[in-house]
């Protein structure tokens, strides 16, 4: 893991809480998409939030469309940081880039969370051996 990836961080944050029952709130939809009509995806607005057990620390991708026809995607942890922009890009790069964002966060914490999960078996087998 990378010491300077946000991304990682925030996953590790989101793992660590999983880890800890008192702390759960109940899972919603691992990624929400903004619902989308017809078969043309309208980029500006598209959205995706990824992963985790709170919305104080979830990603959420967001494309917006400014007047010269660029479309950018906003990046933003919770609902109350600063986006982190890219862009300008096509329509079709800020859809790609938006669903390729959730999809690797969504990879990202199905791992970290595995190897949450498979640490607390192991340390549950390890007390349990102690007890006898």
């Amino acid at each position: 893991m990378s010491q300077s990836d946000p991304t990682d961080h925030a996953l590790a944050a989101i793992a660590s809480i999983l880890d800890q029952p008192e702390h759960r709130e109940p899972e919603k939809a691992a990624t929400e998409e903004k619902p989308v009509t017809g078969e043309l995806i309208e980029a500006a607005g598209y959205q995706k939030v990824g992963p985790g057990p709170m919305e104080a620390i979830r990603f959420k991708w967001t494309v917006r469309h400014d007047a010269n026809d660029r479309y950018y995607v906003d990046e933003t942890i919770g609902d109350n940081s600063q986006p982190i922009t890219s862009g300008p890009m096509s329509k079709d790069a800020a859809i790609r880039f938006v669903d390729d964002r959730e999809s690797e966060a969504q990879r990202r914490f199905e791992q970290i969370k595995s190897e949450m999960t498979g640490r607390s078996a192991a340390s549950a087998l390890t007390r349990k051996d102690s007890e006898m």
